[in-house]
C-alpha cells in the first residue's frame, strides 16, 4: 500500500546488500573461494572392457589356430585372451585429437594491416579512378568496332580499281588476211 500523503509507487524496491544476483545450485556450489581453493575433478571412469560384449568370432579363430578343440580348451582360453567387441559409439576420433604443430594456428588467417600512408595519399582513390579509366577506354574501343561499317566488294574496287588489260595484237593464222 502507498504511503500516507505519498503517490503510490510504480516500480519495485531494490533487494538488500546481502541479496547476490545469480542462481546457487545447493550442495555443488562453493562460490569463488571453492572455485579457487580446490579443483573439482570428475571420478575416473571404469574400464569400458567390462561394459562392451565379447568377441566370440576373433576369439574362435584365435583358439582354432592355437589347435584347441574341446569345449573345456576353449572356454581357457576365453579366459586367457578375453577379446571384447568394438562399440559403434567408441570410436578413433572421440579418444584422442589429431597432434598438430607447436606453430600451427587454427581457422581464417587475419588480413595484413592497410598502411597508413597510403591511405594518407588517396593511393587507393587514384588505383580505382585508373581502372575506371581503363575500363571506360576498353569500352569506347568496343563500341568504335561495331560503329565502322564494313566493306563492300564495290567499295574495295573503288578504293582499289582492277589493272586495264593490256590490248595484245595476235591473231589465229587462219584468221589473218592473205
Amino acid at each position: 500500500q502507498a504511503e500516507l500523503g505519498k503517490p503510490q509507487r510504480n516500480c519495485y524496491t531494490l533487494p538488500g546488500f546481502d541479496f547476490s544476483y545469480r542462481l546457487y545450485t545447493h550442495g555443488t556450489d562453493g562460490g569463488v573461494p571453492a572455485a579457487i581453493g580446490h579443483w573439482n575433478t570428475g571420478k575416473p571412469r571404469t574400464a569400458l572392457v567390462q561394459k562392451m560384449p565379447r568377441d566370440y568370432i576373433t576369439m574362435n579363430c584365435g583358439a582354432v589356430k592355437a589347435g584347441y578343440t574341446t569345449a573345456h580348451e576353449f572356454n581357457l582360453y576365453y579366459k586367457a585372451k578375453d577379446i571384447r567387441c568394438r562399440d559403434v559409439n567408441y570410436c578413433r576420433v572421440k579418444r584422442s585429437s589429431p597432434k598438430a604443430p607447436a606453430d600451427m594456428t587454427f581457422g581464417i588467417t587475419t588480413r595484413p594491416s592497410t598502411p597508413f600512408f597510403d591511405l594518407l595519399q588517396h593511393k587507393y582513390k587514384e588505383l580505382w579512378m585508373e581502372q575506371q579509366r581503363a575500363r571506360t577506354a576498353a569500352e569506347q574501343m568496343e563500341k568504335k568496332k561495331k560503329d565502322k561499317v564494313r566493306e563492300t566488294r564495290t567499295t574495295l574496287l573503288r578504293k582499289h580499281p582492277p589493272p586495264a588489260k593490256e590490248e595484245s595484237f595476235w591473231h589465229l593464222p587462219r584468221l589473218e588476211k592473205v
